[in-house]
């Protein structure tokens, strides 16, 4: 499972020309959802995404995480993460999750956290999205597991 998490000041999704999500000061979390991937990556990675300690103490260091903060997580379904773009000028999907596996891992990704964590927002899965946001530092990371 793939996560490109991005510190943000601000972040919203819009579906159809209406926000669908959207948070203040948090991450936003593109996810990528690979055949191998069962619900063990899924809580692993949403434990990390929790955790990870991106957001600045009172010394100016990355000691707090989301939870920490009690910031904002927006989750939108990413499935290009996966590509594989080593060979030539076109990518390949053929490691990604299939539509059903994926949209399943990503319903379950997206419950758990909302039962994890107070502030969550979604996009919708393999709707076509507008996303926007405030990149804050900027700070990106990415993670798997």
């Amino acid at each position: 499972m793939l996560g490109l998490i991005q510190r943000v000041s601000s972040a919203s999704v819009e579906i159809d020309k209406q926000i669908h999500g959207q948070i203040d000061q948090g991450l936003l979390l593109l996810l990528g959802i690979q055949k191998t991937d069962s619900r063990e990556n899924a809580d692993k990675l949403l434990h990390k995404i929790l955790n990870y300690r991106m957001f600045s103490d009172a010394n100016g260091k990355m000691n707090l995480s989301l939870k920490d903060i009690n910031g904002g997580l927006l989750v939108i379904s990413q499935f290009t993460l996966a590509a594989d773009t080593n060979k030539g000028l076109r990518p390949s999907f053929s490691s990604a999750a299939p539509r059903d596996q994926a949209e399943a891992l990503y319903n379950y990704f997206l419950s758990s956290a909302k039962a994890q964590h107070s502030k969550v927002g979604n996009g919708i899965f393999a709707a076509d999205m507008k996303v926007s946001l405030c990149n804050d530092g900027p700070v990106t990371f990415n993670l798997s597991c």
